[in-house]
């Protein structure tokens, strides 16, 4: 399980891979077998794929090999203001003619990575034999999808305590997988974002919500550039990716070889490669698909035709896909010549960039001393009123009160195992979705200058109605004001 280094001038990118062969490498990979490339889901990295690897359907009959985005991880890179999907196709397209690795059957997990392998297919089709799209996303992000990760997003870099940073993550679990009581699931999640991705390595996230938030849709004529098989298996009641996105790009890629297959998992929310129900359907459906394709070897060899070349005549396709023949001259050397971010968005992720830079040294690490999760998500103290309940009902524990009404076991075994008949209050921390219009340029040039201006002082601010003249002549007199549940 070693890198990849990718020289770039003017960029630096080391990418971590993991394959299921004997020593971790691709050196000792199977010829006979054909090889598979499995792209992770958004926040995870492809430890999160375990599931797929040790599935005997896939892992005793392909060679498979993983890749960490440049951003997440154990992959490294300087962070830029360039970086978007073509960046990210890039980043694959040169790691695997490095590693000397044959055309490679993909499959490829939510947003980023099915934008990135779409694009990695129109400019290096030579790479791919066939591709599996799970959980196709929208062109741009749906509205309430984006007004989300904002929030999330400074909950997220800004947390001032393990409090802060679990009821961010607690968030991000909800929205990822739409469950709130799979415990071992949300231990799981929380205990890999505080090593992996704490507020000290904001960065990293700052970086990836730029992709996602301001990514823009492929053209038609850049769809028509996929010409290999493709399978996609959606899930039937995602509110991040709705099934008809993936139906919309069924009929768009009109080139494709052979009938473009829909799998519907049903009843299935998000994240299918971390649920162990979805992974297994997933995992039957893409080997009963590889079975009607004909069979590939993955001998090792070098490129027949030079990387700088090759590099060469994507960045002349790039150019005729967009219109904009400049890409032709642009330094074949670098990554960053694919990246096709407009100045504008450039400028507004670079200063995005550099205020979530401002001391970063002082930031909140969640870790203990010897580097582990301090604690369980499960384990943590929910005491305090404000904490709900599996009905969304707060209510203080009974070791707090000194009425003794409430200290009646028969009472207390009643109030837990009440369910209530009232659908009108929502789950605490749940994110629900609100509406499918999809986000604009003005709304994601809003998004990207509110995040610029957001000021950390005024998070978890009391607001205090009134005079404020008033209220410091009756502090100074005094006579403070009340504390809530001093009556108790």
């Amino acid at each position: 399980m070693p890198f990849v280094d990718i020289p770039s001038r003017g960029d630096y990118v080391s990418l971590w891979y993991r394959t299921n062969s004997v020593y971790g490498t691709v050196g000792s990979f199977d010829p006979s077998k054909p090889t598979i490339v499995m792209l992770h889901p958004l926040f995870l990295d492809s430890t999160w794929l375990q599931r797929h690897f040790d599935d005997p359907r896939l892992g005793l009959q392909y060679n498979i090999i993983a890749f960490d985005q440049r951003t997440m991880g154990r992959s490294r890179c300087r962070p830029s203001e360039l970086h978007d999907c073509y960046v990210d196709a890039a980043d694959l397209a040169l790691a695997m003619q490095a590693l000397f690795l044959p055309a490679c059957h993909f499959l490829a997990f939510e947003c980023i990575s099915v934008n990135a392998v779409l694009r990695l297919t129109a400019l290096w089709p030579e790479l791919v034999l066939s591709l599996t799209l799970c959980n196709v996303p929208p062109p741009t992000e749906l509205k309430w999808v984006f007004n989300a990760y904002d929030e999330l997003l400074q909950l997220w870099c800004y947390a001032a305590d393990l409090d802060a940073f679990e009821h961010a993550a607690s968030e991000v679990v909800t929205f990822m997988t739409g469950e709130t009581s799979n415990t071992d699931l949300q231990d799981a999640l929380i205990a890999y974002w505080e090593a992996w991705t704490p507020p000290t390595k904001r960065l990293r996230i700052v970086e990836l919500v730029n992709i996602m938030m301001n990514r823009t849709p492929l053209t038609q004529k850049e769809l028509d550039c996929i010409r290999c098989p493709v399978l996609i298996i959606q899930n039937e009641q995602s509110d991040v990716a709705p099934l008809k996105h993936a139906e919309n790009l069924r009929q768009q890629l009109i080139n494709a070889q052979g009938d473009i297959r829909l799998f519907t998992i049903r009843g299935a929310k998000a994240c299918m490669s971390i649920m162990p129900g979805s992974a297994s359907l997933v995992n039957q459906a893409f080997s009963k698909f590889l079975a009607t394709l004909p069979k590939a070897r993955s001998d090792l060899v070098p490129p027949t035709v030079p990387v700088l070349e090759r590099t060469k005549m994507a960045l002349r396709t790039l150019g005729d896909l967009i219109g904009d023949p400049s890409y032709a001259q642009r330094d074949p050397r670098s990554i960053l010549s694919f990246s096709c971010v407009s100045p504008e968005v450039a400028r507004s992720q670079l200063e995005n960039l550099r205020f979530y830079l401002r001391d970063i040294e002082h930031a909140y690490c969640p870790l203990g001393r010897d580097g582990r999760p301090m604690r369980k998500y499960s384990e943590r103290q929910q005491s305090h009123w404000f904490h709900g309940d599996h009905r969304g009902m707060s209510h203080i524990g009974s070791r707090f009160l000194t009425v003794p009404l409430f200290s009646d076991p028969s009472l207390l075994a009643a109030q837990k195992n009440y369910k209530s008949q009232s659908p009108e209050r929502a789950i605490s921390g749940q994110l629900t979705a609100n509406g499918n219009d999809l986000v604009t340029e003005d709304i994601a040039q809003d998004g990207r200058m509110r995040r610029t201006t957001f000021n950390t002082s005024s998070v978890e601010k009391q607001v205090v109605k009134g005079s404020m003249t008033k209220v410091v002549k009756t502090n100074n007199q005094g006579n403070p004001l009340p504390k809530v549940g001093s009556f108790l």
